[in-house]
């Protein structure tokens, strides 16, 4: 679903969103609310359908 450098993306800008509208207190605002909701579920979904990679170097040396 997103790639690694989209998910710290967004994780970043969880993070300085939740800090900057902190310190501005609009962290109360329902707009403001719900776009973190969708970020934030956006990150946790992708970690449920994250597929891991097929090492096949891995394979190779076992045999």
């Amino acid at each position: 679903m997103l790639t690694d450098q989209q998910s710290l993306i967004l994780c970043g800008i969880m993070g300085m969103g939740i800090f900057v509208t902190g310190i501005l207190d609009f962290l109360g605002n329902s707009v403001v609310l719900a776009i973190f909701t969708l970020i934030f579920s956006a990150i946790i979904i992708n970690l449920f359908f994250w597929k891991h990679p097929k090492e096949e170097n891995d394979q190779e040396n076992i045999d």
